[in-house]
């Protein structure tokens, strides 16, 4: 299991020294919540303040667009070479040709799932794209829980994706209680926001979140 951190549910005023100390034994990648207001009722990063985070640490950076027409929104991330990309299959109707953008760029292509979607929405674009994200809370609601059905949502994406190298990743209400189930089903990176900054050591928290996968 991978942990990819949920830059929104740290302290934002004490990224500055608190993101240096971040280790990448412990905390996999920086996942950032790109959020706009429409597609989700929240504001959040830009390319900006995602820029500044990448200055502050090493760890690859997982941006999540959570924006209508993300097409329009991609490109201000390439430059920061993120290891992943990911937008919404309901967001847009033009998702190979922004995958294929995506990619041409040297980054991998994620597409997110809202837990009201079904995996059919994301069949057409394998050959696309590196990762299927399986939102398991509904997009831009900081705090909720893991979402009934979620389990047998990821194991029927496992085996939609069997016999490729595709990868699974699980973003909502992820804890220390359900982790080994989430890992069980088939996910292979976790998100974790509040099970990694809510209290104590962030690096300790994400390590404690891998080790109950073991």
């Amino acid at each position: 299991m991978k942990i990819s951190a949920s830059v929104l549910a740290a302290k934002i005023t004490r990224l500055s020294v608190d993101l240096p100390h971040f280790s990448k034994d412990a905390i996999d990648y920086l996942h950032i919540d790109v959020m706009d207001g429409n597609f989700v009722p929240q504001l959040s990063f830009g390319e900006a303040i995602t820029q500044e985070m990448k200055e502050l640490s090493s760890i690859p950076l997982d941006i999540h667009l959570m924006v209508n027409h993300p097409e329009r929104e991609a490109a201000k991330y390439y430059s920061l070479k993120p290891a992943f990309i990911t937008f919404h299959a309901e967001a847009t109707n033009f998702g190979v040709r922004l995958s294929e953008e995506i990619r041409s760029n040297g980054i991998g292509v994620g597409v997110a799932l809202n837990p009201g979607t079904p995996l059919s929405s994301v069949e057409h674009l394998l050959p696309y794209i590196d990762m299927i994200l399986i939102m398991t809370v509904d997009p831009g609601f900081y705090g909720q829980s893991f979402v009934k059905g979620g389990l047998e949502k990821i194991a029927k994406a496992r085996e939609m994706i069997k016999g490729t190298n595709h990868i699974i990743q699980v973003d909502g209400g992820v804890n220390s209680q359900n982790i080994k189930s989430i890992y069980e089903a088939g996910a292979q990176i976790c998100v974790a926001g509040s099970a990694v900054f809510k209290t104590g050591n962030p690096n300790e928290n994400a390590l404690a979140l891998k080790k109950n996968c073991k």
